[in-house]
C-alpha cells in the first residue's frame, strides 16, 4: 500500500481489488478486522472505517457474531440516479477504427437512456485486468469488451468470473476468449482473409505475400483464410512469403520483411495485409524501392478504415462494419439487461465484403 491516498481508502481499494479479481466471491468471509489491521499495519479504527464504507456501498455485509462477508452486487446498486452505466473496454480508443466502434456503442446506449464508461488497455493484459476491476468498482450494469491479444490466452479469467459472480453480463466485440461463455459480435475474419486472397488469385497473381498480426485471433483467422484460399487452388504459400508479427514488433518486422522480399529476384506480385494501417505503412516501403502500386505490386488491406482512401492510391480492402458492430453489441447487452435476451454464446458474425479500388490490378 502506497501513501498516495488516506490509509483507510487504500485498504478499501485493496479489498475492492480482491473482490474484482475474484479472490473473494459473494458469500466468502473476509479476514477479521484484527487480521487486516495486522496484515497492513493499520489501526482497528482505520480498518473499521474501510469496511464500513464498503458495507454502505453494498460490497460487504456484517453478520453479528460471524464476521464480514462479500455480498453479490445488487441490481439496485448498479443504477445511479435512475440511469444504468455500461462499460466499454477496447484495446485502443482514440485511433484507427476504434472511434467508430465507440460511436456505435454510444449512440445505441444514448437512445435508451444508458451512460457509457470507457477504458482502454493499450493492448496490454495487465491493463485489461485493471480495467475490469475498475468497471466492477464503478458498479457498471454490463460490460462490452474487446479482448486484449486474444490469441495469447486469458490470464484474467478470474476477473471475468468475478463479473459473472456479481451478475454483470458481458458481450465481447471483434473476438472472444475461448474460455469465456458470452455473446460475441465480430467479423468473419477467416472469410476476410479468404476473400482478399481469392481476389488476387482471380487477377492472376500466384506469388502473394501475407502479413498478419498473430497475437490476436483476428489476425490468426485472417491468415487461415489466406492460406485456405491458396489450398483450394492447389497452391502452396511459400514460407518466406508469410510474415507473422506481434503488437510489439509491428513497427519494424513487416517493413523489414517486405524490403527483403522486394530485393529478391522472385519478389511477390501482390500483398494481403492484416489491416489498412499496415497496408498504408507498406506502401511507403514500396515507394522507397522505386516500385509502384498497383503496376508492380497489388495490395489488399482490411477494415475499410479512413486510411483506405486517405492515400494517393485508394486501397482495395475488406469492409469492417465498425459503427454497426458497436451498435449491435450495445443492443445485445441491453436486451440481456432488460431480460429480452439470454446470456450465452449467441451473437453476430458479419460476412466479409470486398471494396475494390485502385490498389489491385491483373497480373495476366
Amino acid at each position: 500500500m502506497s501513501s498516495r491516498s488516506p490509509k483507510y481508502m487504500q485498504l478499501k481499494e485493496q479489498i475492492l481489488s480482491w473482490i474484482a479479481g475474484g479472490r473473494f466471491r459473494p458469500g466468502d468471509k473476509l479476514p477479521s478486522e484484527n487480521e487486516l489491521a495486522e496484515q497492513f499495519s493499520l489501526s482497528r479504527q482505520t480498518v473499521r472505517q474501510s469496511i464500513g464504507e464498503l458495507v454502505q456501498d453494498g460490497w460487504l455485509a456484517r453478520e453479528q457474531g460471524k464476521g464480514t462477508f462479500v455480498t453479490r452486487l445488487s441490481a439496485d446498486r448498479r443504477v445511479t440516479g435512475g440511469t444504468r452505466t455500461v462499460g466499454l473496454i477496447t484495446t485502443y480508443i482514440s485511433d484507427y477504427i476504434f472511434p467508430s466502434i465507440v460511436r456505435g456503442v454510444e449512440a445505441a446506449l444514448k437512445d435508451r437512456g444508458y451512460r457509457l464508461l470507457l477504458s482502454s488497455t493499450d493492448n496490454r493484459k495487465d491493463r485489461e485486468r485493471e480495467s475490469i476491476e475498475m468497471m466492477l468498482g464503478q458498479a457498471v450494469s454490463g460490460l462490452i469488451v474487446e479482448p486484449t491479444k486474444s490469441a495469447e490466452g486469458n490470464p484474467n479469467f478470474d476477473s471475468y468470473m468475478a463479473l459473472e459472480n456479481h451478475g454483470i453480463p458481458l458481450v465481447m466485440i471483434n473476438e472472444r476468449y475461448s474460455d469465456i461463455e458470452c455473446p460475441c459480435v465480430k467479423m468473419d475474419d477467416e472469410g476476410a482473409g479468404h476473400t482478399a486472397a481469392n481476389h488476387l488469385l482471380a487477377l492472376g497473381h500466384r506469388r502473394i505475400a501475407g502479413f498478419f498480426k498473430t497475437d490476436d485471433l483476428q489476425g490468426v483467422n485472417r491468415m487461415k483464410g489466406f492460406v485456405r484460399a491458396h489450398r483450394e487452388q492447389r497452391l502452396t504459400v511459400e514460407a518466406e512469403l508469410l510474415v507473422r508479427y506481434t503488437t510489439e514488433d509491428k513497427e519494424n518486422r513487416p517493413a523489414e520483411a517486405l524490403k527483403q522480399m522486394l530485393n529478391s529476384p522472385e519478389r511477390p506480385t501482390a500483398i494481403v495485409c492484416y489491416n489498412d494501417q499496415l497496408a498504408v505503412a507498406l506502401m511507403d516501403v514500396i515507394r522507397e524501392t522505386g516500385l509502384r502500386v498497383p503496376e508492380d505490386l497489388s495490395m489488399v488491406g482490411c477494415d475499410d478504415s479512413f486510411l483506405a482512401t486517405a492515400t494517393e492510391i485508394k486501397l482495395t480492402t475488406i469492409e469492417h462494419p465498425q459503427t454497426a458492430m458497436g451498435e449491435q453489441a450495445a443492443n445485445l447487452l441491453m436486451s440481456i439487461l432488460e431480460k429480452e435476451g439470454r446470456p450465452g454464446n449467441q451473437g453476430a458474425v458479419y460476412p466479409p465484403k470486398l471494396i475494390i479500388r485502385q490498389s489491385t490490378t491483373s497480373n495476366e
